[in-house]
């Protein structure tokens, strides 16, 4: 499926599936828009893309060029977004959390030649555009044919190709700045396809399955993996604004879902939750994600009635892996084996394989003849951290796994700096950047711990320029980050401490900050900040 068009893959959907639903946003009354839900066809969705599609193309936008889109997880997000690749343009999701300086740096990096955005967003991209040294041209979804500014420069064409880009999916890095992973047509066809095909307890059944993806349409996981299964399997897609406990089991129910997604802090959250009708009422046949506790997974398929198959990918690599064959290791972070398509390496941190069950860091590839198929095609601008990720032949996940005796692939931790919290990817540097910005920071170290409810949290060591009320100064530091950063990025504890342990050459050794075996929220000068975090809208 490499060898295929995002476009031609949607017209081999409409010319199957014409009558069958494409889209669906379940019934919310408390939502800004489309308070009593949204249902769409394959040949209603066709004709609003070409008419979307001729829109763009009189105003001259093909090959070549870049659209950034702001449209959260509103119908208008897909909408656009097949219209645009059609025309063979990339698309460039922004993450709505995100703060005007980090779309600003969005927008310098990527380039793009429109601004697509909603009328409730435009002032967030107005201010990002005031710090943006790359000024393009804004449209308004909502007035979109009254606001769409003709293209600057010329189109190669408008007949996209395998090869030709489809979207720029920025992620964190260690450096601290977002890299922009560039998807093809053909990567991201090729990704529903695997997904669509993973067989044993997951799988997609053609014109049957209705898949219910509360995950951010700015992600892979819903804006490529099962957005791309839906269509090549002539299913839908069901898209909330996002997850909400509350909400769950009622629009699972209500919408028909016989697919879910989840992310680990999902499973906790429902299962607090009191006994319900609707929890039974349901028709899902399987749950699909990462990051379930094990101590919790078994509990959930008990309580709720299916499985919840555990997968691993990543932006760079979405031809995931899942333990989907049974008996499953239900509550041992497994995530499947090797299988052709997908060789897997275990190495330790002189890049040897690891013996036994010992833990190492993943690598993959697609085989040893072509390494790089059907993996992401490099990071823009940035060769050289695209190949410093293809050391050896070898895509370095920085996950930290282990193997059993029977092949199969247990998740341990990232290996990387990297905090993962709910699902988003913080990059430890990014934030130490921006404390080491505020006059009273002499030195910060950023590093992740553990939550019971979002996987791991932010935690901020931070020595100070001079001495000062530690709660108000861990006040003043969360709002210095909050004011710069997505809200999930800032902080949720603060430890103000005298020093730092470095090396010779002033490296901090993170790792010699807490004694072995130290819990650092159980410290008494530790400042919990959580309460603070808070996602705001527009």
């Amino acid at each position: 499926m490499d060898g295929t068009t995002i476009a031609e893959a949607f017209a081999a959907a409409v010319a199957g599936h014409a009558d069958r639903p494409f889209l669906a946003v379940p019934a919310h009354q408390g939502r800004a828009y489309l308070p009593a839900g949204f249902e769409i066809t394959y040949g209603e969705a066709n004709r609003q893309i070409a008419a979307l599609a001729a829109l763009y193309r009189q105003a001259g936008y093909g090959v070549g060029h870049r659209v950034a889109t702001l449209l959260e997880n509103r119908p208008e997000h897909v909408l656009h977004t097949l219209a645009l690749n059609s025309l063979g343009v990339c698309c460039v999701p922004i993450n709505p959390d995100y703060r005007a300086a980090e779309i600003a740096y969005l927008v310098d990096h990527s380039e793009p030649d429109l601004v697509l955005t909603l009328d409730s967003r435009r002032p967030s991209i107005e201010a990002a555009l005031a710090e943006s040294g790359h000024r393009p041209s804004v449209s308004v979804a909502e007035r979109f044919a009254d606001t769409l500014a003709p293209a600057s420069r010329p189109a190669r064409n408008f007949k996209p190709l395998p090869g030709t880009p489809a979207s720029i999916l920025y992620t964190s890095g260690t450096t601290g700045r977002p890299k922009g992973c560039v998807l093809s047509h053909g990567y991201e066809v090729a990704s529903g396809a695997w997904y669509a095909a993973l067989g044993g307890a997951a799988g997609l059944r053609r014109g049957q399955d209705r898949i219910y993806n509360p995950l951010p349409l700015y992600h892979a996981n819903a804006g490529v993996v099962s957005l791309m299964g839906a269509i090549l399997t002539g299913n839908c897609q069901i898209q909330p604004d996002r997850f909400h406990a509350q909400h769950w089991w009622r629009e699972v129910a209500e919408t028909g879902a016989t697919v879910v997604h989840y992310l680990g802090v999902i499973a906790p959250v429902l299962l607090k939750l009191p006994p319900g009708e609707d929890e039974r009422q349901h028709k899902v046949r399987f749950g699909i994600g990462a990051g379930i506790e094990p101590e919790l997974h078994a509990a959930f398929e008990k309580r709720f009635g299916f499985p919840m198959i555990e997968l691993w990918g990543m932006t760079e690599m979405v031809r995931v892996l899942g333990d989907t064959v049974e008996p499953r290791q239900v509550g041992t972070r497994a995530f499947g084996r090797a299988v052709p398509g997908v060789d897997v390496r275990v190495v330790d941190d002189e890049g040897h394989d690891v013996e036994g069950e010992r833990p190492g860091e993943l690598l993959v590839r697609h085989s040893a003849e072509t390494p790089r198929r059907g993996c992401f095609s490099g990071y823009l601008k940035d060769d050289a951290a695209t190949e410093a990720a293809w050391q050896g032949g070898w895509f370095h996940t920085g996950d930290v796994v282990w193997r059993g005796a029977d092949g199969m692939l247990h998740f341990v931790e990232r290996k990387k700096n990297i905090i993962r919290r709910s699902g988003e990817n913080i990059a430890a540097a990014e934030i130490e950047a921006i404390l080491l910005t505020h006059p009273d920071v002499q030195q910060a170290a950023v590093m992740a711990v553990q939550d019971e409810l979002r996987d791991e949290e932010v935690l901020a060591c931070v020595v100070l320029k001079r001495a000062q009320a530690e709660k108000e100064a861990a006040s003043a530091l969360f709002q210095h980050c909050n004011e710069r950063l997505a809200y999930y990025k800032a902080p949720g504890w603060i430890h103000i401490v005298p020093s730092l342990p470095t090396t010779g050459t002033q490296k901090i050794q993170k790792h010699n900050i807490y004694p072995a075996g130290t819990d650092p929220r159980g410290l008494p000068d530790v400042i919990d900040l959580r309460a603070l975090k808070r996602r705001s809208n527009p």
